[in-house]
Formats: C-alpha cells, structure tokens, sequence
C-alpha cells in the first residue's frame, strides 16, 4: 500500500506515513494530518500583536477623542440656546409692539392652534421653540404686561450644557456655569 499524499510506501497496521505523516485510514487510504508551518505560526502571532497594538491605540485615541467631541456637542448646543434666545427677545419685542404687553409664555410666540394669529398664538417664534424644548436646552418664559423673564437650562447638565441663562426685558443675557439657573445677578453673556 503507498500513501496518497507523497506515494510512500507504507506498511500495513502503521496508522501514520512515516515520510509525510499523513494518517492512514482503512484499505489503505490517507488523511492529511494537520501540518503545523513555522511561518504560518509565526505570522499569525504577529497579525495577534498587530490588532492588539491596534486596539490599545483606538482605546488611547477614543479616550482622548470622546471627551473633546462631547466638549464640542456641548458648545454648539450652548451657542444655539443663545440664539434662541435672541430670537425670543426680538419675539417679545415685536409681541409688545402688536399687543401693548410681553408674551406671558411661549405659546403665545408660537405658531396658533387654528385660524389667525393673535395674542394667544402671535406666530413669532417656531413651534419646537414654543414647545419649550430645544437643540439640549430647555426655555421657561414668564410674562407679564410690564416684563419678562426667561431662564434656559440644558436638559441634561455636563452632557447637554454646563452653563444655565437668564435674560429679561432689558436684553441683557445673563449666564452662570453651572447647574444652578442664571439669574438677573449673574455675569452678562460677552
């Protein structure tokens, strides 16, 4: 009987070729024995190396990265709630200018239920505005004939904005970094 793999001539009841070492199966037949290359061995230890210095590089990286991209999220959010905030004083200038008396929330700036607008919805402000909620903060407007007051505070304090505002009728946006609300004692808004 000879091996099929090298064509050794192999003896009977040997279980293995002695000159390639393929198992010999019954009548005579070989299987290939698994063959453990150097190289290959050597190779797949290197590529193990290779995506482990990967992984601890992206790990550094992502560790490095994430903080200042959540820093970045943040200052944009912080940037839109001041200009919503602007948009909310020319809202109640405008909303004073057509009813004689501040907005005493926004819905009032908002977009009307139905029909005309009118003090009960003036249409000065978008509806996501009016809503109270937006871009990570939220906006509470107080009103009353003779002013108004608004405080903005992110939903989430440290994810959503680390600073608070508050402005009033004299336009003057005040802020307070920090969780606790701004009011009209904090610094102004430079």
């Amino acid at each position: 009987m000879f091996c099929s793999c090298c064509g050794n001539q192999i003896a009977e009841n040997v279980a293995f070729c002695a000159k390639c070492g393929s198992r010999v199966g019954p009548l005579g037949a070989t299987a290939q024995r698994p063959r453990r290359n150097p190289l290959i061995i050597a190779l797949l230890i290197v590529a193990a190396f290779m995506v482990v210095g990967a992984g601890i590089i992206v790990f550094t990286i992502g560790g490095i990265a994430v903080p200042k991209m959540q820093r970045a999220v943040r200052q944009v959010a912080e940037v839109n709630a001041v200009q919503q905030i602007q948009i909310i004083q020319m809202a109640q200038a405008q909303y004073f200018s057509q009813f004689q008396r501040y907005a005493a929330s926004l819905v009032e700036l908002g977009p009307p239920a139905g029909g005309r607008s009118g003090p009960s919805g003036a249409d000065l402000i978008p509806a996501d505005l009016a809503s109270g909620v937006k871009g990570g903060y939220r906006f509470a407007l107080q009103g009353d004939p003779s002013g108004y007051l608004l405080q903005v505070l992110p939903i989430t304090y440290g994810k959503t904005g680390v600073r608070t505002f508050y402005t009033d009728q004299s336009g003057v946006i005040r802020q307070n970094v920090g969780p606790v609300p701004a009011s009209g004692a904090d610094q102004e808004l430079q």
